[in-house]
């Protein structure tokens, strides 16, 4: 008894250390994943390193930007941190939100 009592501490900190560390660090890899799987043409992205551009093109690992008129990078789909906006939102004027 005394054996099981002494591992119950242990136990309850891994669970704890499962609930605060681990899971919602699955949960961001996933959305991650799946936004970065989610990309379209038309989307204005940012990258990783803090680049902004408008996809041009969009294939199983890669993707192009348009960075600036007439300026395109071809990409890993794995750089794109986040979604400006959505294809719908491109011919909005942000005032009208």
């Amino acid at each position: 008894m005394n054996d099981l009592a002494a591992l119950l501490p242990l136990v309850a900190i891994l669970a704890l250390f499962w609930f605060m560390v681990i899971r919602p660090q699955q949960r961001r890899q996933r959305e991650v994943t799946a936004l970065q799987n989610s990309i379209e043409v038309g989307q204005r992205v940012m990258m990783s390193s803090g680049i902004f551009g408008t996809v041009t093109s969009v294939t199983d690992d890669t993707a192009r930007l348009q960075i600036a008129p007439g300026t395109e990078i071809e990409i890993a789909r794995a750089a794109i941190a986040k979604v400006e906006s959505s294809i719908q939102d491109l011919g909005q004027d942000p005032g009208d939100a």
